[in-house]
């Protein structure tokens, strides 16, 4: 399975309250990284409303003007806040522009992630664009409209010095967030694995946060041995550590991001025509490049396009 399934992220550091520059530990953080967006200088399109794809936006929608989007702002580059407070991100450029190309605004809301899709049910929230993992379990209860693909990924302190072996982590000490697909695979694969193996499991079925930032900063002060996440959001931690970390082994588990939807919602169609307008028009591949994700770009949109 790949990245943030149950959201497989949270990327939380303890300072990062407000910038991503993942205070690690003695980190110290430039302008850039403060302000989170690798590719700041990038030029977006102006985005218009599009009046068949508005035509779709059901009617209660349409009169309150917005989409409510909720959002665990702690999964940088993804979405997390800036040194003001406001919550920035890759999620947060894309929920904007699928809500002007519906003629609305996004009103983006930081949420637990775990309380997101039960936000969506209760109507809180119109969308979930937290870096959600489209998976067949998932779509039982909400509709996922996909838009990026991201995997799973290790990181450790650089030069690995407890020599982690990301193909047996068995007995390690490995930093997690709380309800998300890396979290999943420890207590439904890598564990009984290594219960087969007749070795001892990673400890305590990971060692979890609910913050991503706070699992970050687990393995830079050395709580942990390493650290599992989706592969954008590792990457961007290595780059925002100061050299204090680095990835170990290959992305796996690649699989696509869904944005969230109340099952069976008559938004679902609006919002996949949105996706796929914003790839069409190069839109959506200008916001992955200014968040440096244009690896996870995909050709198109579909609707519970779950792999497993």
């Amino acid at each position: 399975m790949t990245a943030r399934t149950k959201r497989n992220r949270l990327f939380a550091a303890g300072v990062v309250a407000a910038s991503v520059s993942l205070v690690l530990t003695g980190c110290s953080s430039s302008k850039s990284e403060s302000s989170g967006a690798p590719n700041a200088s990038t030029t977006v399109n102006e985005v218009k409303a599009d009046p068949k794809l508005a035509a779709l936006v059901p009617d209660d929608v349409k009169a309150a003007g917005k989409l409510v989007v909720g959002a665990d702002a702690s999964y940088a580059p993804d979405e997390f806040k800036d040194d003001s407070g406001k919550i920035i991100g890759m999620d947060v450029d894309l929920a904007d522009a699928i809500a002007k190309k519906l003629g609305l605004t996004a009103e983006v809301q930081d949420s637990g992630f775990t309380a997101i899709i039960p936000g969506i049910q209760s109507n809180k929230f119109q969308l979930g664009m937290s870096s959600f993992t489209d998976n067949k379990e998932r779509e039982q209860i909400v509709d996922m409209v996909t838009y990026f693909n991201s995997g799973s990924a290790i990181a450790v302190k650089k030069g690995n010095p407890e020599k982690i072996d990301p193909k047996d982590l068995c007995g390690k000490k490995v930093a997690v967030q709380t309800g998300t697909t890396q979290a999943d695979e420890i207590k439904d694969t890598r564990n009984p694995d290594c219960a087969k193996a007749g070795k001892p499991g990673i400890q305590n079925d990971g060692d979890k946060f609910d913050l991503q930032t706070d699992v970050t900063n687990a393995v830079v002060s050395g709580r942990d041995q390493a650290m599992m996440a989706d592969s954008q959001v590792v990457d961007y931690a290595i780059k925002q550590s100061g050299g204090q970390l680095e990835k170990v082994g290959d992305t796996y588990g690649v699989a696509p991001y869904g944005v969230a939807l109340a099952k069976g919602s008559k938004l679902t169609p609006a919002v996949q025509g949105a996706v796929q307008s914003l790839i069409d028009d190069g839109t959506y591949k200008q916001i992955l490049t200014k968040w440096g994700v244009e690896a996870g770009a995909l050709d198109k949109s579909t609707v519970n396009g779950a792999v497993s």
